[in-house]
């Protein structure tokens, strides 16, 4: 292992040395880092999840890092061009579009004005005239370079020119200083284009906006680009480029005196406008894509964590109610573990209104499967579905409590292979209706079988680099379920499959051994699953729990390696059974058993907790009994509600309307935020006050403050400014503009080098 690189890492995360090599080890050892974050604490102390990802995925990169860094090195010394100081230089670089830059002069390029030139014999030319000779004639020089394919002595200083052009854009340092200064100054600009398909106006506050580029938020970078790919708008940059030109011809020139200023000066503006100035636009453009993305992917994945963890209600017999207009709505009772008790239909609305009978159906549905709680997809007709419901409750004085549930990914699921593999008999729609109850009854075990991209809780998510985003939106599918665990004995194939150590193969082999042999009664029997070896157990046994059977030890999240160490501890401490919540462990009883301070207290938790639920610290969720309807606001208006999204600029609430009210981000906090999931997650049960109400088209604005308090807020802010700009006009005034030298210092102090 590289001890450079794991200091390095150890010191971003603030955690120690031996923490990260030890963590390293671990993975080298094939263990999987739920694994490694739950039963192995006392090597990492105490990494999480994110840690552990961070350190093997930021360690691959220094090493792809090192190996490119070498791999270049070689290459310029193969062409006899490499010395000390490019060495240094590529050795002190931190990321690869640096060793990149440095590499551009000595890469092989596609046929280039330069190369060309290069190719007719004209570098002698261009590097007597970067020679800045002081005597001479031009015209002279140049005619000693004429052959069959330079055939003027105008052809020949042009060509000597465009090399000294595509020197000025290949010049690391100069590339790197004007970017600092594009980036720090400049400002994007789009511009709408003629022509262009935008009939609803999504897009209209990009036809003529100008703003800093150090100012543009990430969602807006989205919709940008978006635009720009749908040919909406143009998108260019302003900033003082006659500033840097000049910047650049100092840069050849070294304020001596030459005869072939003006040729370089003209060779260098075109080396700048021509190559330099739309490379480094480029670059610009693509990291603020790149962060603006993985912002997305990260909100995306925070967001899909929290919808997976949110608590589900355990012991209750569940109606899945999937709404229709004109095919009737689907209904689907489900036990308390999920399995489908019946199907049926129903036809409230347009255009059959067939209420009185719908009513009784439900009625007896309720009655006769002891339904407890009613779960309604919110998609079409889901606001004339929720107030039959709510009739039907009222009108029947029924204790009964129903809940609005996103339908997200429903229709997907439905039609894939996994539902048909479980409901073959049903329609498409009669499998929502299972679904929408199972995402009320255990969300993590129903949305798992989902592809997470098709569940509705990203922005911008089909513009995301795919692969990225896969990528972690499994990882946050991997914390989610192992540290919530799964039933052996009544887990789905696909819940099985993310359970640490086991695969799609070896989910199906434990599913296949349940269905052949009947339940498990103790782990052990994982080894006799086909293709589950040793080290397979080792990564999953405890994870996996089996509820009732020979084991009393396999319910817990006590791994089996522990289980001596557990029964020590239970007999010194005179505990005879789980589940005592104020089992105690003295100190003195405890010292001397040998277990270390982690494991120890994951077991005590676990004697005292068996069956505990990872999820269970989480809001349920939200129960009605009564319908709201947008007639019934007022500004000012107190709700509760579920926050259903969270997006850069705010957060989407449902608060039992046809469509989810948004909280601004500027109405999440008294203080400064810089992004909502500072205030909110998904799943989260809040308290809103109505904003603003647009009955016309149905849309409610909310916030997480009362009005008056927003007020007071708002004017504070607005006293706060108004003091700060009689300061600055106090003060005397400071350059707008970032000079050379101002770039050159941060640049130097990026790089860690004196100035």
């Amino acid at each position: 292992m590289n001890e450079s690189i794991i200091s390095a890492i150890a010191k971003k995360l603030k955690v120690g040395v031996d923490q990260v090599t030890n963590t390293l080890s671990l993975l080298e050892e094939g263990n999987t880092v739920p694994f490694i974050a739950r039963y192995r604490k006392e090597a990492t102390r105490g990494l999480d999840e994110e840690q552990i990802l961070y350190i093997e995925k930021q360690y691959q990169y220094e090493v792809n890092l090192a190996e490119r860094k070498e791999a270049v090195l070689k290459l310029i010394a193969e062409q006899g061009k490499l010395t000390d100081e490019i060495t240094n230089e590529i050795n002190a670089c931190t990321k690869l579009s640096q060793v990149e830059d440095l590499y551009r002069p000595y890469k092989q390029k596609k046929k280039t004005r330069a190369g060309v030139a290069i190719k007719n014999g004209l570098q002698p030319l261009a590097d007597w005239m970067l020679g800045l000779p002081e005597e001479g004639n031009l015209q002279e020089e140049a005619s000693k370079y004429l052959n069959e394919n330079v055939t003027s002595v105008e052809d020949a200083i042009q060509g000597a020119k465009d090399i000294i052009a595509e020197n000025a854009s290949d010049n690391a340092q100069l590339r790197w200083k004007f970017k600092e200064i594009i980036e720090s100054t400049g400002v994007l600009v789009t511009k709408e284009k003629k022509d262009h398909q935008d009939e609803k106006k999504v897009y209209e506050m990009y036809y003529d906006r100008s703003e800093k580029v150090t100012q543009i938020a990430n969602h807006r970078i989205m919709a940008i680009d978006r635009a720009e790919k749908e040919k909406v708008i143009t998108v260019t940059f302003s900033y003082d480029d006659a500033h840097l030109v000049d910047e650049a011809c100092n840069e050849f020139l070294k304020g001596s005196k030459t005869i072939v200023e003006n040729e370089i000066r003209e060779a260098v503006d075109d080396g700048c406008h021509r190559l330099l100035f739309p490379s480094i636009e480029n670059e610009i453009r693509s990291d603020l894509s790149d962060r603006a993305q993985t912002s997305s992917i990260e909100i995306f994945s925070m967001n899909l964590e929290k919808l997976l963890l949110q608590p589900p209600l355990k012991g209750r017999v569940v109606l899945g109610f999937d709404p229709a207009f004109r095919t009737g709505c689907k209904l689907a009772v489900l036990d308390e573990t999920g399995k489908m008790l019946h199907i049926d239909k129903i036809f409230p609305h347009e255009p059959v209104n067939n209420i009185e009978g719908s009513k009784a159906k439900l009625l007896d549905l309720i009655k006769e499967y002891h339904v407890q709680i009613i779960a309604i997809g919110n998609g079409t007709a889901s606001r004339e579905s929720e107030r039959f419901v709510a009739d039907v409750i009222k009108e029947n004085n029924l204790d009964v409590s129903y809940a609005i549930v996103s339908e997200a990914g429903a229709s997907v699921y439905s039609a894939g292979e996994i539902a048909r593999a479980e409901f073959p008999d049903l329609h498409v729609e009669e499998r929502s209706a299972v679904s929408i109850g199972r995402r009320l009854l255990d969300p993590l075990a129903e949305l798992i079988k989902i592809d997470p991209k098709s569940i509705g809780v990203g922005q911008y998510q089909h513009d995301l680099p795919q692969k990225a985003l896969t990528e972690r939106l499994d990882e946050a599918i991997m914390k989610c379920v192992n540290r919530t665990g799964a039933d052996l004995n009544t887990a789905s194939i696909e819940l099985l499959t993310h359970i640490s150590g086991l695969n799609s193969a070896t989910a199906k082999e434990i599913v296949n051994y349940r269905n052949t042999n009947g339940r498990f009664t103790n782990r052990e029997q994982l080894k006799l699953v086909k293709k589950l070896g040793d080290k397979t157990f080792q990564q999953c046994a405890g994870f996996l729990r089996i509820v009732g059977g020979d084991e009393p030890l396999d319910e817990t999240s006590i791994h089996p390696e522990s289980y001596e160490a557990a029964k020590k501890l239970m007999e010194a401490c005179g505990i005879t059974k789980l589940g005592v919540a104020e089992a105690e462990f003295p100190e003195d009883r405890v010292s001397g058993l040998g277990i270390d301070t982690y494991t120890l207290n994951d077991i005590e938790e676990a004697i005292r907790q068996p069956l505990r639920d990872y999820r269970d610290q989480f809001e349920g969720a939200l129960l009605k009994s009564d319908v709201l309807e947008i007639s019934d606001l007022h500004v000012g208006d107190q709700l509760s509600g579920t926050v259903r999204n969270v997006v850069d600029f705010g957060a989407f609430v449902d608060i039992g309307l046809h469509e989810d009210g948004l909280v601004h981000v500027s109405k999440m906090s008294m203080n400064r935020i810089s992004h909502p999931s500072e205030v909110v997650s998904v799943g989260d049960i809040v308290k809103v006050y109505v904003a603003g109400i647009d009955e016309g088209k149905g849309k409610v604005q909310l916030s997480l403050l009362p009005l008056s308090d927003i007020e007071k807020r708002d004017a504070m802010w607005h006293q706060n400014r108004g003091n700060q700009k009689k300061n600055r006009k106090a003060q005397p005034k400071k350059n707008e503009p970032v000079t050379m030298e101002d770039a050159t210092a941060r640049l130097l102090e990026r790089f860690g080098k004196k100035h």
